[in-house]
């Protein structure tokens, strides 16, 4: 697996910040650090998430009193596309759990100190981007299991086409990936579907010459 490059600069980015109240500190500690700063409620998450860009965009997210069921439902079937990080007064287990449902990779204490802004952004947005980076590691190997079967149908066919063992057959068909710069998987995919019109052509033709000479 490539290794992750970690965000340890925030400037450029934006934190689209949803909480009754904007704390002082917060603003103050994010535009320090070169974000801007959308203050919403939770009534404006849908206008909200139409603008998100996981490469700009962090989300914090005022867990007091209690966000509303419904925004957290919401939020839990159709996660973010961006980091989230929990604001929290009382570390009360519900809550943190509420946050986390919600995509919550790190938490910042309330009163938010100036101090502990910098911390939560570099852990909840890295662990966001690893999760991610995760994610999509396993949909790919995922991917590539699935479409065995065709490299599998791909060597069965070159051998029985080209009259070759199936490390010879193997070979063949690596070699023709790599030169259409295709995975192996999707290159015996796209080789077996165009073998596959092929033979339909040529079988559509031998008939039409038998019904000739009929």
């Amino acid at each position: 697996m490539t290794r992750m490059r970690l965000i340890q600069n925030f400037q450029g980015m934006r934190a689209v910040v949803i909480s009754p109240l904007m704390p002082d500190a917060l603003q103050a500690t994010l535009t320090k650090l070169g974000l801007s700063v959308d203050h919403v409620s939770e009534h404006s998450l849908a206008s909200a998430r139409a603008t998100l860009l996981p490469e700009r965009d962090v989300m914090i997210i005022d867990g007091d009193p209690g966000l509303p069921v419904p925004f957290i439902a919401a939020m839990t079937e159709n996660r973010l596309p961006v980091p989230v990080i929990g604001m929290v007064g009382i570390e009360a287990p519900s809550r943190l759990r509420m946050l986390m449902e919600a995509g919550a990779t790190a938490f910042l204490r309330k009163p938010v100190h100036g101090g502990a802004v910098y911390s939560s952004l570099y852990l909840g947005i890295n662990a966001f981007r690893r999760r991610q980076q995760d994610e999509d590691s396993l949909a790919e190997n995922d991917r590539r299991r699935r479409g065995r079967r065709h490299v599998v149908k791909a060597i069965l066919r070159m051998m029985q086409r080209e009259t070759m063992d199936d490390d010879a057959a193997y070979e063949a068909l690596r070699r023709a990936a790599m030169r259409s710069r295709l995975g192996i998987e999707d290159f015996c995919e796209a080789w077996l579907q165009d073998n596959k019109v092929a033979d339909s052509q040529a079988g559509s033709g031998s008939t039409a010459q038998e019904r000739d000479h009929a």
